[in-house]
């Protein structure tokens, strides 16, 4: 895979309409919100261009089934998608869902990766206010949209089917990742990364340092010994107070103005493959603030 400069290459909207791996499964509309709204429609005259190519859906089948069985069915066909995606040269900008959906877009980036470069490893860094490493061991829930981190670093969240999709991926490396914003967790998913050794930035250390070095930091990192990487962001790492919008709302999060700059910052260079953006709850959004949001960090990035 030939590195491309972002802005030379077609923006493709993947959405995944999911929400299965949360208890309330209100994230699941809304990618159509944001579609059917056109909340990314300026963007479509843009450098590359924006292009909404389609909305994932779960199968007749697959609600049938259990939530990991739901997931797994999803996760396969976003992986797929995502793949194509890279694979024709585009950027794949993926609108979940609950953030279980990061199982198959990363896969998805790995498999590219690895199918077109002689270095596969990807670097990752995952906005959240939540860490996302649990199992179903650890986890009070059991929600799997606290898991995904956990399969993606090849830690085995207990379920063969999504465990699988990771491994024949490819595990991230816990030196390529890194956590920024983070402010709720238990100490089961605490506990594994640190003993993986992956660097997580809670909010204290962002709010005492600022964002702006935390993410240039990050940045480093995760593209010092990687071929390339990308953004998982969970809108939940935005403060409530600007995006009330979101699956768990966690008080004390990042501004969203701080944030757009941080992503503006990435804007020319061609090592970052995708950007994911999940937990988007319309029926919680107060005036749209919250899709207003996902429109101004989308800006920012891709103008």
């Amino acid at each position: 895979m030939k590195p491309m400069p972002r802005q030379s290459r077609r923006t493709v909207v993947i959405g995944v309409a999911g929400g299965y791996g949360a208890g309330e499964h209100a994230c699941q509309d809304g990618p159509e919100v944001l579609r059917l709204l056109g909340f990314l429609r300026e963007l479509e005259a843009g450098p590359g261009g924006v292009h909404w190519q389609e909305v994932i859906h779960l199968s007749a089948a697959g609600h049938a089934g259990d939530a990991a069985s739901a997931i797994a069915g999803i996760t396969a066909r976003l992986a797929a998608a995502v793949q194509r995606s890279l694979d024709d040269g585009h950027f794949p900008l993926v609108i979940g869902g609950d953030h279980s959906c990061a199982i198959g877009t990363w896969s998805g980036v790995q498999a590219s990766l690895a199918a077109h470069a002689a270095d596969d490893r990807l670097g990752l860094i995952w906005l959240d206010a939540h860490m996302d490493s649990h199992s179903f061991r650890t986890s009070p829930s059991r929600a799997i949209h606290g898991m995904p981190l956990a399969c993606l670093l090849g830690a085995g969240i207990g379920d063969l089917r999504l465990d699988a999709t990771c491994v024949a991926a490819g595990r991230l490396l816990p030196e390529n990742v890194c956590l920024i914003g983070v402010r709720s967790f238990e100490s089961g998913e605490a506990r594994l990364l640190a003993d993986l050794g992956v660097r997580v930035y809670l909010m204290d250390e962002v709010r005492a340092r600022g964002l702006a070095v935390v993410f240039r930091e990050a940045r480093a990192q995760v593209a010092a010994t990687s071929a390339a990487y990308g953004i998982s962001l969970d809108l939940d790492a935005l403060d409530p107070a600007e995006a009330p919008g979101v699956g768990s709302p966690v008080p004390g999060g990042i501004l969203l103005d701080d944030l757009a700059a941080a992503l503006r910052s990435l804007h020319d260079d061609p090592r970052l493959l995708a950007l994911e953006i999940v937990e988007y709850n319309p029926y919680r959004d107060r005036q749209f603030a919250t899709a207003r949001a996902i429109q101004a960090l989308c800006r920012s990035l891709l103008e």
